[in-house]
């Protein structure tokens, strides 16, 4: 893969690749009537000031980790917002979930500092028929988890939030 496509901090492939590659994964899920799961994701640390974001060494132990975790068939993605997205093949939501909490575990073991993780889980065809509707309703679970303040895995709901 070039590096065209790639996020220079973390080694992951980028926003763009993303935005790209999901309505493919979609369609393919559609032809074979599997599952799939769309996980947008933030890590971030309290700062100094008490500020939470993602340092450089944070976003990369995340890009590893991710990347250890994860399937060849799966796509982990650093988002142009800074957070990350996941197309998850043949995964339905609870897998999604699983998958996520197996992430945070493994983050906590390596870094036990003070971090916060927020994501959004939308599935194929529970949540969204086609690419758009599907980061949609994972971006709004996502804004759901964030309400919590702490640590928290939301999975969409069939209709909009009142937050979104």
């Amino acid at each position: 893969m070039t590096d065209a496509w790639r996020d220079p901090e973390t080694g992951l492939l980028d926003d763009d690749y993303f935005r790209v590659t999901l309505p493919t994964r979609v369609a393919a899920a559609r032809r074979v009537l599997r599952p799939l799961t769309v996980v947008v994701l933030t890590v971030l640390e309290q700062g100094p000031d008490g500020t939470r974001w993602c340092p450089p060494p944070l976003a990369n132990a995340v890009g590893r980790g991710l990347t250890d975790l994860l399937r060849e068939a799966d796509v982990p993605c650093r988002l142009a917002n800074g957070g990350f997205g996941l197309i998850l093949e043949q995964t339905a939501e609870d897998g999604a979930v699983w998958t996520v909490e197996r992430f945070r575990r493994s983050l906590a073991e390596e870094r036990p500092d003070d971090i916060t993780l927020w994501a959004g889980v939308a599935s194929y065809p529970t949540h969204g028929l086609d690419a758009e509707d599907l980061l949609d309703a994972a971006q709004r679970a996502f804004y759901d988890a964030r309400e919590w303040g702490r640590t928290r895995i939301e999975v969409a709901t069939s209709e909009p939030s009142e937050s979104w």
